[in-house]
C-alpha cells in the first residue's frame, strides 16, 4: 500500500534515452555505497539468488555479519513496492544482529521480468503470496540451518506476513507488523476521513470535493485508481512520511542502491503498476477482524501519524487479540515508513522487543 503513484513517478524519473542511461551518472555513488556496505566478517553472508516459489521465479537478497544470527525476513509493501532498493538506507545496523532477507515478490521489482505477466496475473491472490512466503521460509531454514525465523511485514506485506503467522505459527519466533493492515475497507475509510478532515481544516475544498466524489468507495468497486484518488491528497499532510510532504529525495534513493541498476528500477515501476492494478480489487474483503487469538508472539511497530494504512485500526485490533506475548511500540515522529523516519528508535525496538524472542544464536 506504499503508493502506486510514487512508483510511477520513479519510473518516469528513470525513463531517459538509452544513451543517457549508458553514462549512468549514479554508478560512482552506487560503488561507494556498495563498498561501505560490503559484508567482510568471516562468518558473514551477502548473496542474491533466484528461487521458484509457487511456480514463479523470484529474487532473494540475504545480508548479515554472522550467519549464526537469527533470520529476519522483510515482506515488502505495495503491492509491488519492493524494499530491496531502499534497504541500504536503514538496514545495515540490523545486519549485525540478524541475517536480513529481502525478496521481490511475484510480479514485483527484479522478479517482474522473470515471469510472463499474463501467466502470472491469475495467480496473484493474497493466499498465493502467503504461500510463497511460507515456501521461502522453508527454503531459508534449510539453506541456513535454522529452526525458525522472524517475519516482518510492512504495509501490503503485513497482510502477507500476518496471514503466514495465522497459518504457520510454528515457523516463526515472532511476527513483526509495520504499517500493519487489518481490514482493507475499514482502513481505506479511516484514511479518507482523516485526509478529508485535514483538507477541510486547510480550506482545500478541491481536495474535499475530490474525496467526496470517490463515494461509495471504499464500498462497491475497489480499484487502485480510487485508492490513489484520496492518497494523493493525504501525502502532503504527512500520511506517508511525517512532516515531509516532498518525497522526491526519498524516492530517488534507489539510484544509489547497490542491488538495483536503472533497468531494475524501471522493472520495479512496471511491476508495481502491474501488481497493484491486478491485485488491489482482490483485496477488498481481506480482513483479520475475526482473528481473536494468535499462536506466535506479536510485535507491532506503528507510526503514530500513519494514515496511509491507518495505525489506529491496527492498534484497536492489537488490543483485542490474544497472543503468547504482545508488544506495541509507537514511533511518535513517524507515519508509514518508521524504519526510514526514525531508524534509531526502530532499531532499538528490534534489539529490545524482537531479538530476545529468538533466544540464543542457532549454531550449526
Amino acid at each position: 500500500m506504499k503508493l502506486h503513484i510514487a512508483a510511477l513517478a520513479l519510473l518516469a524519473a528513470f525513463s531517459t534515452p538509452a544513451a543517457a542511461q549508458s553514462d549512468d551518472p549514479y554508478a560512482p555513488g552506487r560503488a561507494i555505497v556498495a563498498d561501505i556496505g560490503k559484508i567482510v566478517t568471516p562468518n558473514g553472508v551477502q548473496e542474491t539468488f533466484e528461487v521458484t516459489l509457487g511456480g514463479a521465479r523470484q529474487i532473494v537478497n540475504v545480508r548479515g555479519s554472522d550467519r549464526d544470527n537469527p533470520i529476519l525476513i522483510f515482506v515488502h509493501g505495495g503491492p509491488g513496492a519492493v524494499e530491496m532498493p531502499f534497504a541500504w538506507v536503514f538496514q545495515r545496523p540490523w545486519e549485525d544482529v540478524f541475517t536480513v532477507v529481502q525478496y521481490d515478490q511475484r510480479g514485483a521489482g527484479r522478479s517482474y521480468p522473470l515471469n510472463d505477466p499474463a501467466t502470472l496475473a491469475p495467480t496473484m491472490t493474497p493466499e498465493r503470496y502467503r504461500d510463497d512466503a511460507i515456501e521461502l521460509i522453508e527454503l531459508l531454514k534449510k539453506r541456513y540451518a535454522k529452526r525458525k525465523v522472524v517475519l516482518m511485514g510492512h504495509s501490503w506485506g503485513s497482510i502477507v506476513g500476518l496471514s503466514v503467522a495465522v497459518k504457520r505459527p510454528d515457523l516463526l519466533y515472532a511476527y513483526v507488523g509495520v504499517g500493519q493492515g487489518i481490514d482493507f475497507r475499514e482502513g481505506e475509510k479511516a484514511g479518507m476521513a482523516w485526509t478529508r478532515a485535514k483538507a477541510l481544516a486547510a480550506g482545500d475544498m478541491t481536495a474535499v470535493a475530490a474525496i467526496d466524489a470517490l463515494a461509495p468507495y471504499p464500498q462497491g468497486e475497489f480499484t487502485i485508481a480510487k485508492a490513489d484518488g484520496w492518497r494523493k491528497y493525504a501525502i502532503p499532510y504527512g500520511s506517508l512520511i511525517y512532516n515531509k510532504p516532498d518525497l522526491k529525495y526519498y524516492f530517488q534513493t534507489p539510484r544509489l542502491s547497490p542491488e538495483y541498476t536503472p533497468a531494475d528500477v524501471q522493472a520495479w515501476g512496471k511491476g508495481s503498476a502491474f501488481s497493484v492494478t491486478t491485485l488491489w480489487p482482490r483485496l477488498a474483503d481481506v480482513s483479520f477482524n475475526s482473528v481473536r487469538k494468535m499462536d506466535v508472539p506479536l510485535v507491532f511497530l506503528l507510526g503514530r501519524h500513519d494514515y496511509t494504512v491507518p495505525s489506529p485500526v491496527a492498534a484497536d485490533w492489537f488490543g483485542q487479540v490474544e497472543a503468547p506475548s504482545k508488544t506495541l511500540v509507537w514511533l511518535e515522529h513517524s507515519a508509514h515508513m518508521p524504519m526510514v523516519e526514525e531508524p534509531g528508535h526502530f532499531f532499538a525496538a528490534l534489539l529490545r522487543d524482537v531479538l530476545p524472542l529468538t533466544g540464543t544464536k542457532e549454531k550449526k
